[in-house]
């Protein structure tokens, strides 16, 4: 992975999570709250199509800081939270789609579980696939059901979590460092997916909030 980036500048994708300070901590949390429920409300009852297209867009031409400066400090399960961890995971793949499609590769082989049907990538999956599927999971959070949407997002996650850990394994004897990298890198992985699994359970209970 790169830190490199042409502008807008955007976040590394192995860097998932950023806090932001604030003067007024409950300000900020109401300010999150309020504007992720408004956003998804209004999109969802937009006329314009467009809409979605340019949320789907959003961070390739405006970049996370914007999002992050709502969202980021928002606990995982709550809705700005949620929404918050599925723009990480779209930067994360769109800006690294080939190292994305090398770990659901290996996770999609070697996990003994239905989320790889889950998460809706094709067979074989490749760079531009997994920026096609996290697209598609975004726009079904402002389009579709939402609780699919982070139920899809969650097994997404599982999937390259396990691509993770069986790499880093694989790099263990021979390259130490890049073996801890996709180790941290497969338990935030898992955590994400804990936590979109959870704000699913939420949203069908009318109390993701």
């Amino acid at each position: 992975m790169t830190d490199d980036f042409h502008k807008p500048v955007r976040r590394p994708s192995e860097t998932f999570d950023r806090l932001f300070a604030a003067e007024d901590p409950a300000e900020v949390s109401r300010t999150a709250h309020s504007t992720a429920a408004a956003l998804l409300s209004r999109v969802r009852h937009a006329d314009d199509p467009g809409v979605v297209d340019r949320l789907i867009a959003f961070t390739s031409h405006h970049g996370i800081d914007d999002i992050a400066e709502l969202w980021s400090r928002s606990p995982a399960k709550t809705l700005p939270g949620a929404l918050w961890r599925l723009y990480l995971m779209q930067l994360s793949i769109h800006d690294d789609p080939r190292t994305a499609a090398l770990l659901y590769d290996r996770g999609r082989v070697e996990l003994r579980s239905s989320d790889a049907l889950v998460a809706g990538a094709p067979m074989p999956a490749g760079p531009d696939e997994l920026v096609a599927l996290i697209d598609t999971i975004l726009r079904g959070a402002f389009q579709g059901d939402f609780a699919v949407a982070l139920d899809r997002a969650a097994a997404f996650c599982r999937v390259q979590a396990s691509g993770a850990t069986h790499l880093a394994d694989d790099y263990e004897r021979t390259e130490p460092g890049r073996s801890t990298e996709l180790t941290t890198r497969a338990l935030r992985l898992s955590t994400y997916a804990g936590d979109l699994t959870a704000a699913a359970k939420l949203w069908r209970r009318d109390a993701l909030t």
